[in-house]
């Protein structure tokens, strides 16, 4: 008796389409034998992603000093392992390093640092190893420099860029939008301030860019 009931209630749920698949409703709004799957829109703000197409595509997310630092590290080894594993030269690999959050003050260079690093260091908790002080000078300006010479773009967070503009005025008296301004005309070759770091991750993701988390 149980297992007929068992056996109805199954072939009406059979009959009314219920099954252990899931089922996939049409898209109505579909137009006849248009492509129905989602795509991302573009934005000419995010084109200079595609400036350098490149064979691989990659975006090395930091977030903090060390990230700043170890994201250097691993675009220098990316270089390093296309060049000797695939006979893949620089032009052909797109990498954009991302500075944003407590990053974002290494996309400036040393004349910010040596205005702003007190500044700077005291937000972000660094100091330099070798004085044990606040850097006045951009602890990573020689890794940056070798990174722009194999090609990489940065993108700098505008929102991060902000709050340490109000920081670096706040601890000289200054005016927050000048120092914003400043900070920006002096930033790291191919920069690109983006509107916020994690919306850089995002238009990276959907250009085809593979993205490393460094931290």
């Amino acid at each position: 008796m149980i297992r007929r009931m068992f056996l109805s209630r199954l072939g009406a749920a059979a009959f009314l389409g219920f099954s252990g698949a899931e089922r996939r409703v049409p898209d109505a709004s579909a137009a006849p034998g248009s492509e129905s799957r989602w795509q991302p829109a573009r934005h000419a703000a995010d084109d200079w992603l595609d400036e350098r197409p490149g064979r691989h595509r990659m975006f090395f997310d930091a977030l903090t000093p060390k990230g700043a630092e170890e994201s250097l590290g691993y675009a220098d080894n990316f270089f390093l392992a296309n060049r000797s594993g695939y006979a893949i030269d620089s032009p052909d690999l797109a990498v954009v390093v991302c500075f944003r959050h407590h990053a974002t003050p290494f996309a400036f260079n040393d004349a910010m640092w040596a205005k702003y690093g007190v500044a700077f260091a005291k937000a972000i908790g660094v100091t330099d190893p070798k004085s044990g002080q606040a850097p006045t000078a951009n602890l990573h300006a020689a890794d940056l420099s070798a990174a722009v010479k194999q090609g990489v773009h940065f993108a700098v967070c505008d929102m991060a860029s902000h709050y340490f503009s109000e920081v670096a005025a706040t601890h000289t008296g200054g005016n927050a939008d000048a120092v914003y301004k400043e900070l920006k005309a002096n930033a790291v070759a191919n920069s690109h301030f983006v509107a916020a770091g994690i919306v850089a991750v995002n238009r990276a993701q959907e250009r085809g860019y593979s993205i490393a988390y460094v931290g």
